[in-house]
């Protein structure tokens, strides 16, 4: 974990403390588990769950001995407590302990990484319904294609959003699973009573089935889901980084007062955040692979896992926590520049009515080859004019397009000049943005103060 991409909540999840916390949290349900079913008596059971704790630098005392960590753990709570010591701990293995208490840890960080996209989706419908008629041009291999909005670029970010919010939900139940099955799994030395009360009052749902582990598919699903989540915040950061560039200049990251963006060049404003941003991302997506790899363990089960997940899961949920809080943070600050989008989308003399144009002639009974040939033969001749460097709009703000479409005499011959001059209309391309922002935020328009 690096305290630089580190938040405090989501940081004291993961904490040494908050882990030996966890543990003592199912130790003690379990107590409470035994002397429901009659094993403990009440006063032993009211001692361990009144005096049991445990001293962090005396575990690490005891394991620098001992090497194994939860021996250590339950040795230095033995010592907090009397003869009803002999309780604590009893009738499980190590795992069934950990692994309960870390099915505790991802699913309240889990929750927190919820809210923090439900947070993210929040800021992302404001700018799109801010920007919803603000148009802009479409690109293809970043190519100019045709107009559409800023507002449409951000249904698409939310609605994404949505598909990785409803993964996590299903995620979470996934996860929030645990296990006092024993050595085995067998359910040998504790009864499958015990387990289901022990699971209840910790909220959680016993594995229907375990060996010696929780079955380590369940938390390479939530770590693939992080890093598919973390790929579309990256494909935001990217766009983003696009748009800044001075050829492009269509939107910026918001540069405070006194920000500084480069030690050699004081003009420099970089898009610094969504580049972290991409670089978070990246790592995020880095611990995919080692926790699929972590499925697959010698019979019931070997501790190949543990070192790695001593890596991946708190850094999983600690990045990732860091990155979507970042990102809100960008969009909601986000500057757009409708004016440089309006240029740019001129950029080309009008090429990007092309299409419009060519729909327009096989209604005149012109086959698609034809038309293509058509209306392609005057585009590039537009693009050669680009290439010399002449102006994208005449003296009359028409297109260079325009100008080339309305001298074809044949094109003229088939849907004549009107029809021709209509094809420019970049109404035709928003017209269904209303129902498009209908289907993906739903029937309650988003007023903007």
């Amino acid at each position: 974990m690096v305290e630089r991409y580190a938040r405090e909540q989501m940081k004291a999840l993961w904490s040494t403390e908050a882990k030996y916390g966890a543990w003592l949290e199912v130790e003690k349900a379990l107590v409470r588990g035994w002397n429901k079913l009659g094993l403990i008596p009440d006063s032993d059971c009211e001692k361990i769950c009144a005096n049991a704790k445990f001293d962090i630098a005396r575990i690490d005392e005891i394991e620098a001995v001992t090497k194994h960590d939860l021996i250590a753990f339950t040795t230095s709570v033995a010592e907090s407590l009397g003869e009803e010591s002999r309780w604590f701990h009893y009738g499980i293995t190590s795992s069934d302990c950990i692994d309960t208490a870390v099915a505790l840890q991802m699913r309240d960080s889990l929750k927190l990484i919820m809210q923090g996209v439900r947070d993210l989706r929040e800021v992302i419908k404001k700018k799109a319904y801010q920007h919803k008629d603000t148009l802009m041009v479409g690109r293809s291999h970043g190519i100019h294609g045709e107009p559409i909005t800023f507002g449409l670029v951000c249904a698409v970010w939310y609605d994404e959003m949505g598909r990785h919010l409803y993964s996590l939900e299903s995620a979470l139940k996934l996860i929030s699973v645990g296990q006092l099955s024993g050595a085995m799994g067998n359910l040998a030395h504790t009864p499958i009573e015990l387990e289901e009360l022990v699971c209840a009052e910790l909220g959680l749902k016993p594995a229907p089935v375990s060996n010696q582990v929780i079955q380590r598919d369940r938390y390479a699903r939530v770590i693939t889901d992080l890093a598919l989540l973390a790929s579309s915040c990256e494909k935001i950061a990217v766009e983003i980084r696009h748009l800044q560039r001075t050829e492009v200049y269509e939107a910026e990251e918001f540069f405070e007062e006194g920000q500084k963006g480069s030690s050699a060049m004081p003009h420099k404003r970089n898009p610094v955040l969504s580049e972290n941003i991409t670089g978070l991302c990246r790592v995020i997506r880095g611990f995919a692979l080692p926790a699929m790899e972590n499925v697959a363990l010698w019979h019931e089960r070997d501790i190949s896992h543990s070192s790695v997940e001593r890596f991946i899961l708190p850094d999983s949920f600690i990045t990732t926590d860091f990155m979507l809080a970042r990102l809100s943070s960008l969009l909601d600050k986000l500057l757009i520049y409708p004016k440089n989008m309006l240029k740019n989308l001129n950029l080309t003399g009008g090429l990007v009515f092309s299409q419009r144009v060519l729909l327009e002639l096989p209604k005149k009974g012109i086959s698609r080859e034809n038309a293509y040939k058509i209306v392609q033969r005057n585009a590039m001749k537009v693009w050669q004019d680009l290439q010399e460097g002449k102006s994208a709009l005449n003296e009359r703000g028409e297109s260079l397009y325009l100008q080339y479409l309305l001298s074809d005499s044949e094109l003229l011959s088939a849907i004549g000049q009107e029809a021709i001059k209509e094809c420019f209309d970049f109404g035709y391309y928003t017209k269904s943005v209303d129902c498009i922002f209908k289907r993906v935020f739903g029937e309650q328009p988003l007023v903007i103060h």
